[in-house]
């Protein structure tokens, strides 16, 4: 019996050991897991409290913020921002209450952006260029002599390329709430027959303050006079000016025809859009539900206004027409060639960014 334990002794001693060894890995890799399963449960518990708190919103929750703009009472833009506030105000329950001030009675171009970027509880609707100042390559998007219709314009920034750029302005401190309020092709309105760069030798076109303006009616010949919108009827009749560039939208809802500025030069060297701003860190206090609705009320509003434009256009230049308005075709080739560089000195642009969106464009047009 001795002899047999000594023979048999070792090899039951190791089969004891291995037993030992992996019965100990098995606990151990049970222990392991049931840690990690309670880990997970507690991380998804606390997610869901944070959701949960997110979501609930205070009885008496109230945000009101001011909404700048320049465009006049008559005009489609002024019509399309108080329809988004009364939209805003009845399905949030009068929640977010949206104050608009057309017209410029408040901070306008830059001054309204920059209320924006310092964190007020404030809205900016303006030309994309303004937003340039943050991220150059919304200076790009609306660039001169680069869209032939509305739609290709309203295509573009639905591409990854502009949600990229986007991305970058939230960076700055700016949720973009909408890129495509368009109101038209800005065209050059004078006095005078105006065919090509030579014809703007000396005539004094207003402009808005962006350098992106400026330097276009420069490039095409004029002399650029940045002067706020409600300055411009006086300067017009003091001869400060000699003419304007803008829509027809803005022609009719403005009268510009009045003041005897009744030739339009069709140079379509801007599409006219505006931009919906707002500060991001407004935006993420805001409670998500009502987020939701405020970014569906924009978004459908801008689609109304391109169809609304589409379909009025043709009716609006008819209009034009009876005040004596007269419009002529440019050197549409001329003018494109002659502000091409201001994509290479512009500051913070790139022709490589020009190049970036003529490639999505041809994609859009199907080339």
């Amino acid at each position: 019996m001795n002899l047999k334990m000594s023979k048999w002794g070792p090899l039951l001693l190791a089969m004891t050991l291995t037993v030992g060894l992996f019965g100990g890995c098995a606990k151990q890799e049970v222990k392991e897991t049931v840690a990690e399963t309670a880990k997970e449960t507690v991380v998804e518990a606390t997610e869901d409290k944070a959701k949960e708190a997110a979501s609930e919103v205070p009885d008496d929750y109230k945000l009101v913020l001011r909404l700048s703009h320049v465009f006049s009472p008559d005009e489609q833009l002024t019509k399309s921002m108080d329809a988004v506030a009364k939209s805003v105000l009845e399905k949030t329950n009068g929640a977010i209450e949206i104050q608009t001030f057309p017209q410029g009675q408040i901070a306008t171009y830059k001054d309204g952006v920059e209320q924006v970027v310092r964190g007020a509880d404030f809205i900016s609707v303006e030309d994309p260029s303004y937003i340039g100042d943050y991220v150059p390559e919304f200076t790009a998007l609306v660039g001169p002599m680069l869209y032939n219709s509305y739609d290709e314009y309203v295509e573009l920034v639905r591409t990854q390329m502009v949600e990229d750029w986007k991305l970058k302005a939230e960076e700055k401190g700016i949720k973009i709430l909408a890129l495509d309020f368009v109101f038209g092709f800005r065209n050059v309105i004078t006095d005078k027959v105006v065919k090509t760069p030579s014809d703007l030798k000396g005539v004094k076109l207003r402009t808005p303050g962006s350098q992106l303006f400026i330097e276009t009616l420069t490039a095409m010949g004029a002399s650029a006079q940045p002067l706020p919108w409600g300055e411009t009827f006086s300067a017009l009749e003091q001869g400060v000016i000699d003419g304007l560039e803008g829509s027809e939208f803005t022609n009719i809802g403005t009268k510009v025809y009045e003041t005897g500025k009744k030739n339009v030069a069709l140079t379509n060297h801007f599409l006219g859009t505006c931009g919906v701003y707002i500060s991001i860190d407004v935006w993420n206090k805001i409670p998500e539900k009502y987020r939701d609705i405020v970014q569906e009320e924009f978004t459908k509003e801008a689609n109304h206004m391109v169809e609304l434009l589409k379909s009025q256009h043709a009716d609006v230049v008819k209009e034009l027409e009876g005040y004596g308005v007269v419009f002529n075709e440019v050197d549409k080739a001329a003018f494109t060639e002659a502000t091409r560089s201001l994509y290479e000195t512009l500051p913070g642009l790139s022709i490589d960014i020009y190049d970036q969106i003529q490639a999505q464009l041809k994609t859009i047009r199907g080339q």
